[in-house]
């Protein structure tokens, strides 16, 4: 399978690059090692359940930032900060705002 880049490029999907991706969100954050697995387990069943040759990069992008969502605040804005390329601190700003107003 995969991944199809913003740029247009496309690269092999790689459950250890998504993986390391998720770990350094984590980092010095109380998340186990099991949890961040299973979240990646998840991902890749989702991800191979729903598309077979190709999957848009954004749809993981989103599917991961879902998912520290629910898990840790801080790991989510590490994520966010990455895939969506912040350029300021109120970008930062921005983001918390939103997660403050989370159900």
């Amino acid at each position: 399978m995969f991944i199809i880049k913003r740029d247009g490029r496309r690269e092999e999907f790689s459950k250890d690059k998504l993986l390391s991706g998720i770990k350094k969100a984590c980092q010095k954050r109380p998340i186990s090692p099991k949890v961040i697995e299973d979240l990646v387990e998840r991902m890749v069943n989702e991800v191979t359940d729903k598309y077979e040759r190709e999957v848009p990069g954004e749809v993981i992008g989103k599917m991961v930032m879902d998912a520290l969502r629910d898990t840790d605040d801080v790991a989510y804005v590490r994520f966010a900060s990455v895939y969506r390329r912040f350029q300021e601190a109120t970008d930062f700003v921005q983001e918390v705002k939103k997660l403050e107003g989370k159900p």
